[in-house]
């Protein structure tokens, strides 16, 4: 039984770096300079972040999420290759559903991984919190955040605010901007478009990111229905999303068994979605992880 949880900018931040609309999103197998540079800027936020809580009177241990290794399959899945993407989506459709089907394989949160390397120590210490000591954790490491950011990366960012939500909202604004005032990727996403359409599919926005993110964005929102039906003290809709925002998922509690209906259901719209897109896809999604690591680099991601 995997237990509910609200889905943060910062984790959906780092699901949409590894995983990317096609699937795991994988780097290079040697690490570029520039790849090695990003992975020190993780370790000196994580660092100076202690700091910051420990001159608060908290207690929190740097950490850094362990680098996914890059599998020749991940990569062709990075640079839209329609049949590696549609073996991916066959599977695990948009990766939604998939997470409680495959928690372990798929890194739930919920689920004790097999490497305990794998588990941020952080939360076992902000779960053993009373509700108003968790408060302020989260306060104090936001303001830390901000604080440690603006000074190692020399950001402007407004005490607050949120650090992760902040960096989403960057780097969703930095693709939008460039991907939707493409004119080949225009092109190529309204003929992604009309294919959809002919199979039945409502398609609101023809822009390459919208079409980029439409699938994925349609099973969260299902996912976030469950999850705050299940709940008692959260609104039953969510607040409607602000341009670029990553939203809070509210996710529910669900056993594979019980997911795998609603996968069955993604997997259908995911491989409709890659066979209408496969020439969409390929000129997409090597745009898209750019643009995005290069707003992760600045935000020391």
């Amino acid at each position: 039984m995997l237990t509910r949880f609200p889905v943060t900018a910062a984790a959906l931040l780092a699901l949409a770096v590894l995983s990317g609309c096609g699937g795991a999103t994988e780097s290079a197998a040697s690490p570029s300079a520039s790849a090695t540079a990003a992975k020190d800027k993780k370790y000196q936020f994580q660092a100076a972040k202690a700091d910051c809580m420990k001159q608060k009177g908290f207690k929190y241990v740097p950490y850094v999420y362990p680098e996914p290794k890059g599998t020749d399959e991940g990569r062709l899945r990075a640079a839209g290759d329609h049949q590696a993407m549609r073996k991916y989506r066959e599977k695990y459709g948009f990766g939604v559903f998939a997470l409680y089907v495959y928690p372990k394989e798929l890194g739930n949160p919920q689920v004790k991984p097999d490497k305990p390397e794998a588990v941020d120590p952080n939360w076992k210490i902000q779960s053993s919190l009373s509700k108003a000591q968790n408060q302020a954790y989260r306060k104090a490491m936001e303001a830390c955040e901000i604080a440690t950011a603006n000074q190692l990366f020399g950001l402007n960012l407004k005490q607050g605010t949120d650090y992760y939500r902040q960096a989403g909202v960057a780097s969703n604004r930095a693709v939008r901007t460039t991907v939707n005032s493409d004119p080949k990727l225009v092109e190529l996403a309204a003929a992604m478009a009309t294919c959809l359409k002919g199979k039945g599919y409502a398609i609101a926005d023809t822009t390459p990111m919208a079409m980029a993110e439409r699938g994925e964005a349609e099973f969260r929102a299902q996912e976030d229905k469950l999850g705050r039906a299940q709940m008692k003290d959260v609104p039953d809709v969510a607040p409607p999303r602000k341009e670029d925002e990553i939203p809070m998922i509210y996710a529910p509690t669900l056993t594979p068994e019980d997911a795998k209906p609603y996968l069955a259901k993604e997997i259908k719209a995911a491989l409709d979605d890659v066979d209408c897109g496969k020439d969409f896809y390929p000129a997409y999604l090597p745009k898209e992880s750019e643009i995005r690591a290069r707003v992760n680099d600045q935000y020391g991601m």
